[in-house]
């Protein structure tokens, strides 16, 4: 439970006195699992921006089981990336695409999509984003997160090990299997300091 006066789930840092700088978490274990309705999987909604019904930024992990179609979300842009498992084959308006564990792969949101599982079940990352707008990329440990002014929806998935962002000179501490997240305005200003995760970007 969050100490009084701060928003829960608000993410600080210990090391600074607590130095509040508006990261949200949302850990993966927290989230319910909602059963696709073809049967083939589930998904966990780690982020709905700004609102659950009529959300302009998507934030989700999946556990795909077996073969089957995607659904469409006609208007978004997605970024799709496996972080568990020996990749999948999707078919892409008919034309099939190989995608390995920690390579993203970006496509219209309105295509229609087949997944197969060459090797078994896996475990996904998913941004949806309006279109041009967002990224999504595996991070290492030395890593940059840099940008002009502007105001964005920013990210870092840490999955199977902690990680430590030094962000404008101060460094924060994420779990393992949890989403930080925070719609920033200004400079941006990151390194990756520890631990491996993903960096997500929209463009608001």
């Amino acid at each position: 439970m969050s100490p009084p006066g701060r928003p829960k789930g608000e993410y600080r840092s210990a090391e600074h006195g607590g130095f509040p700088l508006h990261w949200q978490q949302v850990p993966l274990s927290g989230v319910p699992a909602k059963p696709w309705r073809n049967g083939g999987g589930v998904t966990r909604e780690l982020l709905a921006w700004p609102s659950a019904l009529d959300w302009r930024v998507r934030i989700s992990v999946a556990d795909i089981e077996r073969d089957g179609p995607f659904s469409a979300f006609p208007g978004s842009e997605r970024w799709f990336a496996v972080i568990e498992g020996a990749g999948v084959e999707l078919r892409l308006a008919g034309q099939a695409k190989l995608v390995p564990p920690g390579v993203p792969l970006r496509f219209e949101g309105d295509v229609a999509v087949h997944c197969s599982l060459p090797a078994g079940a896996t475990r996904d990352l998913n941004l949806m984003a309006p279109p041009g707008c967002g990224q999504l990329r595996p991070v290492v440990p030395g890593d940059r997160m840099r940008g002009d002014a502007g105001r964005r929806l920013l990210g870092l998935y840490a999955h199977q090990e902690a990680a430590a962002l030094l962000w404008h000179g101060v460094e924060l501490e994420l779990p393992a299997a949890t989403l930080a997240w925070q719609v920033h305005d200004g400079e941006m200003q990151g390194q990756l300091r520890g631990g491996a995760g993903w960096w997500l970007e929209v463009e608001l």
